[in-house]
């Protein structure tokens, strides 16, 4: 990724969010760009970051540690995990994160509870629905979403926010809508049995589908290829 092509890319992808907002009928500070910056050097985040981008998503946590390290005088960055979490991957992204995009077990969420670092205040945490039923991918299902909400709000050191899901590819807006459709009534519900919970976050969209995301309510939209281009298939996990 070369400086020129990050400096049209990113403004290209603001532009793109902007126009699905106006078009949905929301206003430009409805929704965020998350920059998915997986597989990416440090300097191509650096340069992101020179062009007003501060919200950026790792899934691998190695690679995501040493690109902080690097980028450790940047001290307005924000750092959204947004990969599966495993136990023993817990406690460095509970002192290293600011979001956790894909909480979808109890056991996850009292870990990251209690190895969260009371100097860093709450770790805002999207549960991870699997919104299309999928057996290879993570996520609560619809139906056990409730339980583990209440559990989640029951732990002072999380903020629970809102939801995330990652549906089963679809060709055509009707088809792409259908499960971020899902994901917001199911947020919605929420926010009904739960009502003092700050439940502000729908974490949904891609550089696919992000105008059906936004059409549905979406409020941060996860875009890598769209703002970084085509990312490597090798990874420090």
């Amino acid at each position: 990724m070369t400086d020129l092509i990050l400096h049209d890319a990113l403004p290209a992808a603001r532009r793109r969010l902007g126009e699905a907002l106006a078009a949905a009928g929301r206003a430009d500070a409805d929704a965020h760009l998350l920059a998915v910056s997986k597989t990416k050097p440090a300097a191509a985040i650096r340069q992101a970051w020179g062009l007003g981008q501060r919200d950026f998503g790792e899934n691998y946590l190695q690679e995501a540690l040493d690109k902080q390290a690097e980028l450790a005088d940047l001290t307005d960055i924000v750092w959204h995990f947004i990969g599966p979490l495993q136990s023993n991957k817990t406690r460095a992204v509970a002192e290293h994160f600011a979001w956790v995009h894909s909480l979808d077990r109890e056991k996850i969420a009292r870990r990251l509870n209690d190895q969260r670092p009371a100097t860093l205040g709450p770790l805002n945490v999207c549960l991870q629905v699997n919104i299309s039923e999928e057996a290879s991918k993570s996520g609560v299902t619809l139906a056990a979403l409730p339980a583990l909400a209440e559990a989640v709000l029951a732990l002072p050191a999380l903020r629970l926010r809102g939801l995330m899901a990652i549906p089963a590819p679809a060709e055509g807006l009707a088809a792409q809508r259908r499960p971020y459709a899902r994901l917001r009534e199911a947020l919605e519900a929420l926010r009904e049995r739960f009502p003092e919970a700050p439940l502000d976050t729908l974490s949904m969209g891609m550089s696919n589908d992000l105008e059906a995301a936004i059409l549905e309510g979406a409020t941060l939209v996860r875009l890598g290829t769209a703002i970084f281009g085509e990312r490597s298939t090798t990874a420090n996990q």
